[in-house]
């Protein structure tokens, strides 16, 4: 190597060296991808991506996304390289227990990894969500001679996200907004794990994205730094479509015996061809050595400090001619709810409380947003083509469009999992409170979306409505069972179910204060009617679960509920007036068991053994709550097809099977 000014070559074999140096290490990972994306990345990286190394929170940076994550070692070896803060020895440590370079990129491990990758399919989605905020953010705050918002975002992909469909819903909705700053770069190696893909993935690529609407830049040589530069150049030209720059390459590039075969894709190269990789792209250095040309060649620091600095004085002038919007601005790219929203959402709250109207929880939550939207501009909701259903749009909705992207609504079409996912990429990026709906069932779709978004422990709503067998006619197919359970089941996420009006507000209020996490608010279809509460039950209503009807002393037994089935507990606590009965209304279990234990045991006092819950949901999640001697009335098969009425009747959610519950429990 030459101790002069380092060629592209030598720069982008630092990232080849880098990583399978430690997959090696490791003797796990996947050396493939970085070694055969190292001479795209180069080029990108120190070309054109507009970033600071020394503050990877900058709100105008733009934003990389792997979203073949697999390749996870091509990004960790960059951000080392560029100057962030992941010394050498994390990479030495890479898929070791408590490393910041887990085999897969994870949001909050290493700084500058902008989101969780792996799931194929699911980064260049949460890549479109951050396109879709940063155009929404521009669109509502830049103005003339003040681009206060300008950022791009790329995307590194491979076969298996363009095989895994929810990429199709992703790139059909970017092609449909026009996201101009969007630019993928489509790894077309031809490998997959099971070998050459072209027995089971022949499609037509341009065409496919020609027919989204993207501008395709087809056949560049992925090994061909001019070829790659010129590529950039005319999609960051292409501003009113997303770009996508299809580059052929060479899997595990540079090994003699592997590259261009699934060996390498998913397992350490060996000492043998990792030595002569070495003879083969002259990289005469130790594992894990790299000289000081090269780190200066990379080195990102100085340019994105200057960068930084140059936006910081847009800002300032920004800030002299609109200063309450220079103000906004920083209290949202800081992620910080506005200053009254909590106390006006308590008089909401009470407003509920006082005027105990039976509706439709679904219909309680529309009201809420009419009611909290005007306070937060930061919303940016939307639903999968059932907005009419789920009652997502309030009354200052706009929604957002290819030419006018300033509204604060998306209309998602029948894209679950997409919507989901974008917007997971939308609470990454910053700026907004993203929420998105669909009926229960259909969280089904989409559930990986929600696994990640809690994973992240990102601020994402996720609104269920149409939430049982009470939906009726539509049948099994539309009448969720175990959907809660399995929301429930997942770790970090907060899962609402609201009794009535003032449940449904405070559960809101939740999901939008709460910062560490998502939540599902699962809604219903049918009325729900107002329950009584004083002051102190409406306030422990965001615990979780809380006492909303008691007794004279130590109770005989306790009913557990939510949402439609508390209506049911407080009737057939009625026709129980000769027993001690108290009612437990939960909307939110996982809120309930972060309580204190003094807390959890007021509410349900481990003395009291007779306890029955009542869901129209699967029945076993609650044995946690009532115990083997308690009693669950649930649901242990699906629905049917008929009015809603008659198969809550059909399936024993009535007043009479649940005061015989207790009653057999009692005796």
């Amino acid at each position: 190597m030459s101790s002069q000014t380092p060629s592209r070559t030598e720069l982008a074999n630092a990232v080849r060296a880098l990583s399978m140096d430690a997959v090696q290490k490791a003797n796990s990972g996947h050396p493939g991808a970085p070694m055969g994306m190292a001479d795209i990345a180069e080029v990108l990286w120190n070309d054109y991506l507009k970033h600071n190394p020394a503050n990877p929170d900058w709100a105008d940076r733009d934003r990389f996304v792997l979203s073949n994550g697999h390749g996870s070692m091509l990004l960790y070896s960059l951000l080392h390289l560029s100057g962030y803060e992941l010394p050498l020895e994390e990479l030495q440590n890479f898929r070791q227990l408590h490393s910041k370079t887990p085999g897969h990129p994870e949001y909050g491990y290493a700084p500058g990894v902008e989101t969780t990758t792996g799931p194929l399919g699911q980064g260049v989605t949460n890549a479109v969500g951050m396109a879709l905020a940063e155009k929404v953010l521009a669109a509502q705050f830049n103005r003339p001679g003040y681009e206060l918002v300008d950022h791009h975002t790329y995307c590194f992909l491979g076969d298996g996200c363009l095989m895994e469909g929810v990429s199709h819903e992703a790139c059909s909705l970017a092609g449909t907004l026009g996201l101009g700053k969007l630019v993928a770069f489509y790894d077309d190696n031809g490998i997959s794990i099971d070998g050459e893909v072209q027995g089971w993935f022949t499609d037509d690529t341009p065409k496919r994205f020609e027919a989204y609407g993207w501008h395709v830049i087809a056949n560049v040589d992925g090994h061909d730094s001019a070829a790659i530069k010129k590529a950039i150049e005319a999609a960051r030209a292409e501003t009113d479509r997303p770009t996508i720059i299809c580059c052929k390459t060479v899997i595990g590039f540079g090994s003699p015996n592997k590259q261009g075969r699934e060996e390498c894709h998913g397992a350490a190269l060996g000492e043998e061809e990792v030595a002569l990789v070495r003879e083969t792209i002259n990289w005469p250095h130790a594992p894990f050595e790299i000289p000081a040309e090269i780190y200066e060649g990379w080195n990102a620091r100085g340019k994105g400090e200057a960068q930084e600095e140059e936006w910081q004085d847009i800002f300032a002038d920004y800030r002299e001619a609109f200063p309450e919007l220079a103000d906004e601005f920083e209290r949202r790219a800081g992620d910080e709810l506005p200053a009254d929203f909590l106390v006006k959402a308590d008089e909401y709250i009470r407003e509920c409380q006082e005027k105990a109207e039976k509706v439709a929880s679904r219909k309680a939550s529309q009201n809420t947003l009419n009611n909290f939207g005007p306070l937060l501009p930061e919303f940016l909701g939307g639903s999968a083509d059932l907005a009419g259903s789920n009652l997502t749009i309030w009354n200052g909705s706009r929604g957002v469009s290819a030419d006018d992207a300033s509204g604060n609504y998306i209309y998602y079409g029948v894209r679950e999992f997409g919507m989901s996912a974008i917007m997971n990429g939308i609470a990454l990026h910053g700026g907004f409170v993203p929420y998105g709906a669909t009926f229960l069932m259909f969280m089904e779709y989409a559930r990986n979306a929600v696994r990640m978004a809690s994973l992240m422990k990102q601020r994402v709503i996720f609104v269920y409505t149409h939430d049982s067998i009470g939906l009726g006619e539509d049948g099994p197919t539309h009448q969720p069972v175990e959907q809660l359970t399995a929301l429930r089941a997942t770790p970090n996420l907060h899962t609402w179910r609201p009794a009535d009006t003032t449940e449904t507000a405070v559960c809101w209020k939740m999901a939008i204060s709460r910062k560490d996490g998502p939540s599902a608010l699962v809604f219903s279809r049918q009325g729900l009617a107002p329950q009584p509460r004083d002051a102190a039950q409406v306030a422990h209503i965001e615990k979780g679960g809380y006492v909303l009807a008691d007794c004279e002393g130590a109770p005989e037994a306790i009913l557990i509920a939510t949402g439609s089935e508390v209506e049911l507990a407080m009737a057939a606590r009625a026709q129980l007036a000769d027993k001690k009965i108290r009612v437990v209304s939960m909307p939110c279990a996982e809120a309930f068991m972060e309580q204190d234990e003094s807390y959890r045991e007021s509410v349900l006092p481990s003395s009291v053994r007779a306890r029955v819950a009542v869901e129209a949901g699967h029945r076993d999640y609650w044995y946690k709550f009532v115990g083997f001697d308690g009693a669950i009335v649930g649901m242990s098969t699906f629905g049917e097809s008929a009015p809603g009425g008659a198969l809550m009747k059909e399936f024993g959610f009535t007043v009479e099977n649940v005061v015989e519950t207790v009653e057999q429990l009692l005796k």
